[in-house]
């Protein structure tokens, strides 16, 4: 699924991993990977596995309306400096 600035793989109708350009600045951007969790709780569980390796937290688990309206998501920042995150489509 390709929106341009961003393109998501995996098998239809929704694709589970999507991967992004570097669209800003110069030099090493972090590269923001994105992984569609089942529900809540494996957003949760991805969050507290992230923190208990030591992951920096970019912003905890919480709903992102500006996306839409059951969009549940965690960013996380990995050893390499990316950003990771896990995200859910559905309603609690």
């Amino acid at each position: 699924m390709d929106f341009g600035v961003v393109i998501g793989f995996g098998v239809a109708p929704v694709p589970d991993f999507w991967i992004g350009a570097q669209e800003t600045g110069e030099g090493f951007r972090e590269a923001h990977v994105a992984f569609s969790a089942p529900d809540r709780a494996a957003v949760q569980a991805f969050y507290e596995a992230a923190v208990a390796q030591g992951a920096e937290v970019l912003h905890e688990p919480r709903l992102w309306p500006e996306y839409h309206p059951n969009y549940y998501g965690v960013f996380v920042r990995d050893p390499d400096g990316n950003n990771v995150e896990a995200c859910c489509h559905e309603p609690e």
